[in-house]
């Protein structure tokens, strides 16, 4: 894998509980860019996240190829988790926040780690939040349940909950399923600032969601790799029939 690839997969299938969930797909992500994966429900967007940062679970599963992540084979059986997910940082569709203060949320991950210099987790927290544009919305009521934060925020408050951990590649599954337009919006701008200094890999069933914030995508269908490149070029003339055919809304 060359210098110039952050992520990259080369050949990979996945088998899981006696279905196939990818097959033989190869792809890469670049630094510093927020690349989508798209396409209808059941073609293994999720699946091909999780692997990446080894959340995926199956009663029983398998994999062929290779899934390389900031250089390392993470599919190999001696990779150290811990420290990979430090690096590679998860966000579900559906918030997950804990039943504490805005602020705990922030530094839970750090904490963790056994960090508990008041000034790094202060820093680390005010970091997350100007990142996932929340800091202004809460920054006066830190110490308040994050329960009591709408839909929207809580989304954001786990973006800023993962890039308090300074991951070098965020992933993101469905991070605006269900919100309103205003949540949405502000996430989308707020991704837009975090390429500058992260890589970002967005799933997203909203194909305009995709044509707005991505630099370059994959369509996956039924676990197969239709067709990757820019993002622009994929929505203006894509070079397979079934890819335009998806975009345009005739399936999926």
């Amino acid at each position: 894998m060359t210098e110039k690839i952050i992520m990259e997969a080369k050949d990979l299938s996945l088998q899981a509980d006696g279905k196939d969930i990818l097959r033989g797909i190869s792809l890469q992500v670049y630094p510093k860019e927020i690349f989508g994966i798209m396409g209808p429900s059941g073609s293994g967007k999720t699946s091909f996240l999780r692997l990446a940062n080894h959340t995926f679970k199956a009663r029983e599963f398998s994999t062929q190829g290779q899934l390389f992540v900031l250089g390392e084979e993470v599919l190999e059986g001696d990779v150290a988790i811990i420290p990979l997910r430090r690096r590679v940082s998860m966000v579900f569709a559906t918030p997950v926040v804990l039943p504490s203060s805005i602020f705990e949320n922030l530094v839970y991950g750090l904490r963790v780690q056994g960090i508990t210099d008041k000034h790094v987790l202060e820093e680390a927290a005010v970091k997350g939040l100007k990142a996932a544009i929340l800091w202004d919305e809460v920054r006066d009521r830190l110490r308040t349940p994050a329960k009591k934060l709408s839909g929207g925020q809580q989304q954001r408050l786990c973006i800023a909950r993962a890039m308090a951990m300074s991951p070098k590649i965020l992933l993101l599954d469905e991070p605006t399923s269900g919100l309103d337009p205003i949540s949405t919006f502000r996430i989308e701008e707020a991704l837009k600032e975090l390429k500058s200094k992260h890589t970002i890999v967005l799933v997203s069933n909203n194909t305009k969601q995709i044509a707005r914030v991505t630099d370059r995508c994959a369509f996956l269908l039924m676990g197969d790799l239709i067709e990757t490149g820019k993002t622009g070029q994929i929505f203006t003339v894509p070079k397979q029939r079934k890819t335009d055919d998806y975009i345009a809304g005739r399936f999926g």
